[in-house]
């Protein structure tokens, strides 16, 4: 289990009471923690109210959150991992931009259709390095939700994405991706503007752009709206964020027509960091502060910055055929599969009776056997 220098550090930003325990930022797992921290406040007012010196209860109690804190957190369950991803107040976009990100400039349009609030384009420096930071925004008030559709970008957002990469290219500037959305827009409108061929796009010109690439989940990672910016050098993911084909209710409701059954399509998916490490899909995981990015949110916002500086020095030191190069073949190592026949007799007779039989011009024609994909 990863856990940054400060882990022991947890920012207690809830009041807990009998009123309150279920809206106030915890997570349905989280009920001892949520206990702890109303007993932390009912001593901080009692000491407060009556003059008597708590603090020793109260540092016992808070050193009993923490093992609370690191049990819960390092056995997390897929569909646990999913719920921290989505905390409301996890860190978004525009708390990078504005804690990480210095002299950000935005860049705005498609010159195609329009501006697409749900990505953001902009240039500036992340520690020394001159940099176009590229990410999902999902918005924090309701308001800001509605206007950049939740996080689902439109067409326009992938191709306004795609011509700063260009210009980025074209000065020789590193790109930087964030990635924090449910899945791509899948209103009438934008498939009418060609969704899927913007996103197709993307993958085809970022596998080839001769700058370095930069990828990191920073929350949902959903579908091919999280691809359309994802293609890069190095793939990166927090440590309770996910990464996956379709959401957990998306596949549920696809393949049992009951989308309660998120819980276990979630297992299935193997979306978490751990499982997409292991399977070769992220390259390095980012570690989160104790309780979640959003218990901490400036030293989960400290640890990225030192992955994208740390990162941006070591691929400056390949040239730009090298990395290239190097994209491609891990792109291509992506969902290899073994190929075997199966040599069974039983089996072969089978197959051989069950052998698809195609009428043309008159002729029968028998299909051979194929192997089996495993």
């Amino acid at each position: 289990m990863l856990y940054c220098e400060t882990s022991n550090q947890i920012t207690l930003d809830y009041t807990v009471n009998s009123k309150n325990k279920k809206n106030g930022g915890y997570l349905a797992f989280e009920t001892t923690i949520a206990d702890i921290d109303g007993q932390i406040a009912e001593l901080t007012k009692l000491s407060s109210v009556k003059g008597i010196d708590y603090s020793a209860e109260i540092r016992h109690l808070q050193q009993q959150q923490v093992a609370e804190f690191k049990k819960i957190y390092s056995n997390l369950s897929a569909w646990q991992t999913v719920q921290v991803a989505r905390h409301p107040k996890r860190p978004l976009l525009g708390d990078y931009l504005n804690l990480m990100v210095k002299d950000f400039r935005q860049l705005h349009g498609d010159r195609c259709f329009g501006d697409d609030p749900a990505i953001v384009c902009g240039l500036g420096h992340i520690g020394r390095e001159n940099v176009l930071v590229i990410g999902q925004n999902k918005g924090r008030d309701v308001k800001e939700k509605i206007k950049c559709s939740f996080g689902c970008p439109n067409p326009e957002g992938y191709r306004k994405a795609l011509a700063k990469m260009k210009f980025a290219e074209k000065f020789n500037i590193p790109v930087v991706t964030f990635i924090d959305t449910p899945g791509a827009y899948p209103g009438i409108g934008a498939e009418e503007r060609g969704q899927a061929q913007a996103i197709a796009v993307n993958l085809m010109e970022m596998s080839r752009l001769k700058v370095p690439i930069i990828c990191i989940v920073i929350g949902e990672g959903g579908s091919g709206g999280a691809l359309g910016i994802g293609v890069g050098d190095r793939m990166a993911i927090l440590e309770y964020a996910y990464y996956s084909v379709i959401s957990p209710e998306g596949c549920a409701a696809i393949l049992w027509r009951d989308g309660s059954k998120a819980q276990e399509a979630a297992e299935a998916l193997k979306l978490t960091s751990k499982e997409l490490q292991r399977l070769g899909i992220a390259d390095s995981i980012i570690a989160e502060p104790l309780g979640g990015a959003h218990r901490n949110l400036h030293d989960a916002v400290y640890n990225v910055e030192q992955y994208i500086t740390r990162t941006l020095r070591e691929l400056k030191r390949f040239s730009i055929d090298s990395l290239l190069d190097s994209r491609y073949k891990k792109l291509r190592a992506i969902g290899q599969a073994a190929t075997m026949m199966e040599t069974a007799p039983e089996t072969t007779a089978k197959l051989k009776i069950a052998a698809e039989k195609i009428t043309t011009d008159g002729k029968i024609k028998t299909l051979q056997p194929k192997p089996v994909s495993i």
